[in-house]
C-alpha cells in the first residue's frame, strides 16, 4: 500500500491588512470563537471540532494565504514523509520535524509545494475541548476543506498524489476549457482538499461544515443579514454531494457553509468525470444562479504574494 501519512485538513492560515475587521468577521458574522490572540496573530476555533484551532489570522500589509496545515497520524509519519520530502528532487523543505508553538503544540515541519504554497503536516497536536452542536444552531462545526487556485493544477495534483498519498475522488471538466478541478482526499471524506484551474496562485475557498441543512441555511441568513456578499448559492453539487453558499470575507478570500459532504467506500469507488456545462453538476437543487464566466472569477481572489522567506 503506498505511503498515505495525511489524516486530515487542520487549518487555514491567512494574512490580511486589516486585522480587526477580519477579527470581528469571524468572531462575530462567521461563528467561529477566538481562543488566542497575540501581537496581530488571532486563532479561531470552530466549536464542534477537536481542533486547537481551524483559522489563524495575521497582520500584514499584503492580504495573502499564508499557510494550508494537515494532520498526520503518527510523529513517526511526520518523520517518515520530511525524510521522503528532504530526499526528493521537487520539493524545497523549510523546517526539519520539531516541536509546535502553536496553541495545542505538536510536532510538525513545512515545506513548499510546487505553486510555492507553504504547506504544514503535523502529529501529537493536543485535542481542544469541543461540543456537540445543537439544533438549529447555526455555526460551523468544523472544517470542511479547502480549495487552491494553481495555473498548472495537473502539476500540484501529482505533487499532492505522489507526497501526501492524496487521492483522487472527482474531477470537473468542461469540453472546450478541459478539466477545471481535482477533488483530493486524503481518508474516506469525498475530499478535504481541492484544486482549480485558475489564473494565478491563490485561495479559492475554505469550507465550513455545519451541523445540518437546516443549520447550513440558518447561518447563510445570519451572514446574509450581516451585509456579507453572497457571492454564489445555496445550492447542491453533485461532486461530493454537498450544499454550499460562498461568500466573500471582509478582504475579499471565498468562505463556504456546506454540510452532508459525501463519504466514500473507498474500497469500490472510481472517481467521476462532471461536466461544468451540465447544470445539475453545479447545482442539484436549481436554487443557485447558474455557473457562468463571472461567478469564476469571484473564487479567483487576489494573487498570492509568494514568500521570499517563510511566514511565521
Amino acid at each position: 500500500m503506498a505511503f498515505q501519512p495525511i489524516t486530515h485538513l487542520r487549518h487555514v492560515d491567512l494574512a490580511v491588512p486589516d486585522f480587526e475587521t477580519q477579527r470581528a468577521f469571524f468572531g462575530t458574522t462567521w461563528g467561529l470563537t477566538e481562543v488566542a490572540n497575540d501581537s496581530g496573530i488571532a486563532f479561531f476555533a470552530a466549536e464542534g471540532s477537536p481542533e486547537q484551532y481551524v483559522v489563524r489570522i495575521r497582520k500584514d500589509e499584503r492580504k495573502r494565504m499564508d499557510l494550508v496545515a494537515f494532520g498526520a497520524g503518527s510523529a513517526a509519519d511526520v518523520d517518515e514523509l520530511a525524510a521522503r520530502l528532504t530526499a526528493a528532487d521537487d520539493v524545497q523543505v523549510i523546517s526539519e520535524p520539531g516541536t509546535l508553538d502553536t496553541p495545542g503544540g505538536g510536532y510538525g515541519f513545512r515545506f513548499f509545494d510546487t505553486d510555492g504554497r507553504v504547506v504544514e503536516v503535523s502529529s501529537d497536536v493536543e485535542t481542544r475541548k469541543h461540543r456537540r452542536i445543537e439544533e438549529r444552531e447555526a455555526i460551523p462545526v468544523r472544517l470542511s476543506h479547502c480549495v487552491v487556485n494553481s495555473q498548472n493544477p495537473e502539476a500540484l495534483k501529482a505533487f499532492y498524489e505522489k507526497h501526501l498519498g492524496f487521492r483522487l475522488s472527482d474531477t470537473l471538466y468542461s469540453n472546450h476549457m478541459g478539466e477545471l478541478m481535482y477533488f483530493m482526499r486524503c481518508s474516506p471524506v469525498h475530499h478535504s482538499f481541492a484544486i482549480a484551474r485558475g489564473p494565478h496562485v491563490s485561495l479559492h475557498h475554505a469550507s465550513f461544515e455545519m451541523r445540518g441543512v437546516e443549520e447550513y441555511m440558518r447561518g447563510t441568513g445570519r451572514a446574509l443579514r450581516a451585509g456579507t456578499r453572497l457571492t454564489w448559492g445555496p445550492g447542491r453539487h453533485t461532486a461530493g454531494d454537498n450544499t454550499f453558499s460562498y461568500f466573500h470575507d471582509p478582504h475579499g478570500n471565498t468562505v463556504e457553509y456546506t454540510t452532508e459532504l459525501a463519504v466514500l467506500d473507498e474500497d469500490t469507488w472510481h472517481p467521476g468525470l462532471h461536466d461544468v456545462d451540465d447544470p445539475l453538476t453545479q447545482d442539484q437543487w436549481g436554487t443557485a444562479d447558474p455557473m457562468s464566466e463571472l461567478i469564476a472569477k469571484e473564487q479567483f481572489n487576489d494573487p498570492d504574494v509568494l514568500f521570499s522567506a517563510p511566514p511565521v
